[in-house]
């Protein structure tokens, strides 16, 4: 199960929390990111947040902290997804253009070139229509509650 920390943003009566969860990249985690322009560039942005709402057993009040699971199989069900059927699609695609060139007599590589182009676009298309229903089916559920973070204001002397 994958976890991740998440910050309770609002509480509705029916159970219902809107959370936020802090994107992180990975490029600052690694033991060369002090001197590696990727890490740079990746600092100089701002982090990204993603806020939707889960259900709750209990109310929360805003600021506390929930310790939340994603199944790895969503996660690699979604790789799958958008890294390998894109891929299937170009190599599909290429051997189709083969066999029309061959078939009607036109340039193979040309014809290869714009079927695995037409292949790809189709199970990228084919992908995005399914990740819908992928991004239905994964819910996060809440592991712990971890209650009210703690924030360090400005110091003052």
């Amino acid at each position: 199960m994958m976890e991740e920390v998440a910050r309770v943003i609002a509480c509705d009566h029916q159970g219902w929390l809107r959370v936020e969860v802090e994107l992180k990249s990975t490029c600052k985690s690694c033991s060369s990111s002090e001197s590696c322009g990727t890490s740079a560039v990746a600092q100089a942005f701002s982090a990204k947040t993603q806020q939707f709402s889960i259900q709750s057993e209990r109310p929360c009040e805003p600021g506390e902290l929930l310790k939340l699971g994603l199944p790895e199989s969503v996660i690699l069900k979604a790789a799958a997804l958008v890294y390998l059927l894109p891929l299937l699609g170009l190599f599909a695609g290429a051997v189709l253009g083969q066999f029309v060139a061959h078939l009607i007599q036109l340039n193979p590589d040309l014809s290869a070139m714009a079927f695995a182009a037409l292949g790809t676009l189709l199970a990228w298309w084919f992908g995005k229509q399914r990740a819908k229903w992928l991004e239905v089916d994964a819910k996060p559920v809440i592991l712990a509650y971890l209650g009210m973070g703690v924030s360090l204001g400005k110091l003052t002397d």
